[in-house]
This record gives structure tokens, C-alpha cells and sequence, in this order.
């Protein structure tokens, strides 16, 4: 028996849920007394979730059940900063790897087409836009970032601009930076408005318990699975909890959780609004270094700030964090946007990305009738969308060739084992810190 040690919890204000205009709405009960499914997935983001649509279509006449810690929208999959990246997002100053690139991009497409879908079909407000996505350098020892990004784009032929000084400004509403790449695929949204969106249109097959924390797992025929008060058995399980993975006994030495900080202001007030955005419409921007800040201007009037990379081996973060991050969302706010100073934060909160040394995701068949996916790297809307599907059709035996793709990336490098994965996190993103300069 596998015994959970460490369990989701909610880290702050969760800005993105709490603005969210269904946030009241009822979606799943908790897992109580003794329950039998053909299928089991453990967590409902979006990979999960997606990978439970997948599987009814797939088997409409099956038992599936979908489980989660906290309620639909909490967890990493409503505490992102709320973009759906089109392109690959890994990119790096070697030569590009041009049918690899483009194999991501039809994949990203897939994933937005496919949420665009319950989006339209099911009438999820999400504040859904396609806005595109900058990334934008401050500091002139960043700009090659930039160009790396742009000499990738070009080999790969896909659209973008480079907008720079007075021209960014105006688009922006702020003069803070000096030069961006624009491309216009990317959609920004409310992710928890859309995962809560798409965990309501679960079709009559799926039954959703929710603040249902898993205590511990018994594989074999059937896996079981417990919670306080509930046991469910069920022939075939699939583990999607992302940073968690490794708590259930099936992954081991391959996830690198890091816990990174946003804060979302009040709305602009009609007066600032006129005055500073009048002509700017809703955007999102990446920073041209790893761990610089991403910034987005909502298109219901809010400035959303993230930043501040740790490593957390508790998978929590701390009230002492908490501040701190605020404190430095502050000062990016404020050399960003120093005319709205007067405005306050509504909401500041934690979450993790969940990294591979390598950036590729684990997508496998773990045992008998046990199935795990995890490693989103910091794009989990798209790739765990795609993830979740291509998962069904894995477990269903259904072959294409985006599912080989996939399995043929599924390889995630060896993480050594704490003390020494959390000492050389720690360094590793201490440095990258001080080389983001002002972009932080």
C-alpha cells in the first residue's frame, strides 16, 4: 500500500478562482462509503479532465470516475497565469529542431481547438481572448534572448513582429520595456473560470468527487484507492497529479516542482483607465529571460504580476513566502506601472510549475493497469489538454501519429534525490534571479 504523504492545499488568494463568475457552482460531491469504477483518475486539472472527455467518447458505457484534492479550479490548473501558448514554448539558443517545433505547434493548436470547443459548445465565461503573446526584454543583456526567440520563429516560418521603444509603449501602456517579439496565437483566459467551465460539461459517465484527498493507493486487480471516509475500486487508474506524482509510488527522480508568486490588482478605475490603457487592449507578456516577470493587462481592467522562483520540497508554500513574493510584486508593478502606484493588490497567491531537467513530460504506462503523465513545464494548459487526450487513445489502443510522437518525448531526465535536488534547485534559480536584472 502506497500511503500519501503530502497533499494539496490552497496557497494565498487565489485571484483567478475568486474572480471567477462560477465559482459558486456546484460540480462534484465528496468520495464517501464504498464505490466500484471501471476507470479511476486521480486529479481533475486540465489534463485530467481532458483525458476524462477523451475516455467517455472513447467508452461511453464505462464507470469513470475523476478525482480531486480541493475543488475543480484551486490547483495548478487555476492558479497559472492564464495563457494557452500556441508555440513551443522551450526554446534555446541551439539550432532549432524544425519538424520537432512544428510537431509541438500542431499539438498547442489541437489543445486550444479542443478547449475552444467546450468553450463555445458548453458557454464557459472565461474571458476567452486571443489576444497573442509578447516577450519582452527590459535589460539590454537580455534582448538576446530575443533574438534567439526570433532566429527560431523564422526557421520555423511561423508569424511574428518585433516591436520596439515608443511603438511597444503604446501598446502596452508602459514604456518599462525596451524591445518584444509579438506573435498572435496565444489565447488568455481565466483558467480556473475554463477548468471549472470544462469539469461541468463531464458527460453522464464521469462522476466528479471533489475535496476528496487521496490517502493512500493499493494497486492490482482492482486498484484501490482511499480517502477519508470513502474507498474506491477500479480496474484501471490513471495518475494525473502533476507535482504530486511522485507521492503515489509510480514516478521517482523526475519532477522538479518550483513554487513561483502571483498577485492580481483591483480593477482600474474608469479614470485610469481613460487616462493610461484608453487606446491598449488586453495583452499578456513573457519575460526574455527564464525567470524575469510575466505580466498581463486583463481585459476586465486587472494587472496580474508574476514572479519569484523557490523550490519547496513540502509542495507548500509559507505565510513568510507569501509576503515576501509580495513585496516584490510590488516593486515590479510599481517601475512597470509607477502612475497607479495607489492601486492594491486584491489577491496574492502560490502555485507550482512542475519541471523536467529536460522539459519532457511523463506520459506512461506504469504498471498493470496503471497509468501516469506529469511535467507540464510551465505550458500545462495546452500540453496537458493534449496530454490528457492522447493518454485516452493510449489506453484505448487507438494509434496515430501524434500518440508515437508523444511516447518517443516521454523521456524525463534523473533528478537526484534530495537533499541534493533541493540544494542544486535552490542555487540554480538563486543565479538565474540575478541575471534577470531588471526583467525581474
Amino acid at each position: 500500500m502506497q500511503k500519501i504523504k503530502k497533499f494539496p492545499r490552497v496557497d494565498g488568494d487565489l485571484g483567478w478562482f475568486e474572480t471567477s463568475p462560477n465559482r459558486d457552482q456546484h460540480l462534484g460531491k465528496r468520495l464517501k462509503g464504498e464505490q466500484s469504477f471501471d476507470i479511476a483518475i486521480i486529479g481533475a486539472g486540465y489534463t485530467g479532465l481532458s483525458l476524462a472527455h477523451r475516455l467517455a467518447e472513447l467508452n461511453p458505457t464505462a464507470k469513470i470516475a475523476l478525482i480531486e484534492a480541493m475543488r475543480v479550479g484551486q490547483g495548478t490548473s487555476g492558479r497559472n497565469a492564464g495563457f494557452i501558448i500556441d508555440l513551443p514554448h522551450n526554446l534555446d539558443a541551439g539550432k532549432p529542431d524544425i519538424a520537432h517545433d512544428h510537431q509541438l505547434y500542431r499539438l498547442n493548436t489541437f489543445a486550444i481547438e479542443r478547449l475552444k470547443y467546450f468553450k463555445d459548445k458548453f458557454n464557459i465565461d472565461c474571458n476567452w481572448h486571443l489576444a497573442g503573446k509578447y516577450m519582452a526584454a527590459h535589460e539590454s543583456s537580455n534582448l538576446s534572448g530575443l533574438d534567439s526567440f526570433a532566429a527560431t520563429l523564422e526557421a520555423c516560418h511561423f508569424d511574428y513582429e518585433r516591436v520596439q521603444g515608443q511603438a511597444l509603449a503604446k501598446r502596452l501602456g508602459t514604456s518599462y520595456y525596451q524591445s518584444a517579439i509579438y506573435t498572435p496565437g496565444n489565447i488568455l483566459m481565466n483558467p480556473a473560470s475554463l477548468v471549472r467551465g470544462v469539469a461541468a460539461a463531464l458527460p453522464s459517465n464521469v462522476s466528479l468527487f471533489e475535496q476528496s484527498p487521496v490517502v493512500s493507493c493499493e494497486y492490482g486487480a482492482p486498484n484501490v484507492i482511499k480517502v477519508v471516509g470513502g474507498t474506491l475500486r477500479a480496474h484501471t487508474l490513471v495518475l494525473s497529479a502533476n507535482a504530486y506524482s511522485e507521492e503515489f509510488g509510480q514516478v521517482a527522480n523526475r519532477l522538479a516542482p518550483v513554487f513561483t508568486y502571483a498577485s492580481l490588482t483591483e480593477q482600474l478605475s474608469d479614470d485610469d483607465y481613460q487616462r493610461h490603457f484608453k487606446d491598449v487592449a488586453a495583452w499578456g507578456l513573457t519575460s526574455a529571460h527564464p525567470a524575469g516577470t510575466t505580466v498581463r493587462l486583463t481585459n476586465d481592467r486587472r494587472i496580474f504580476i508574476r514572479n519569484v522562483l523557490d523550490f519547496e520540497p513540502t509542495l507548500q508554500s509559507t505565510q513568510e513566502g507569501l509576503h515576501s513574493a509580495w513585496a516584490q510584486h510590488r516593486k515590479s508593478f510599481e517601475v512597470r506601472f509607477p502612475q497607479l502606484k495607489k492601486m492594491i493588490f486584491d489577491y496574492t497567491w502560490g502555485g507550482m510549475l512542475c519541471m523536467t531537467l529536460n522539459h519532457e513530460s511523463i506520459f506512461k504506462k506504469a504498471a498493470d493497469n496503471v497509468y501516469v503523465i506529469g511535467g507540464c513545464n510551465g505550458v500545462g494548459v495546452a500540453k496537458g489538454t493534449y496530454l490528457g487526450y492522447y493518454m485516452a487513445d493510449y489506453i484505448n489502443n487507438v494509434k496515430s501519429p501524434d500518440l508515437e510522437f508523444i511516447l518517443n518525448h516521454s523521456n524525463p531526465s534523473w533528478v537526484p534525490p534530495d537533499p541534493l535536488r533541493t540544494l542544486g534547485a535552490r542555487m540554480r534559480l538563486k543565479s538565474e534571479s540575478k541575471t534577470a536584472g531588471g526583467d525581474i
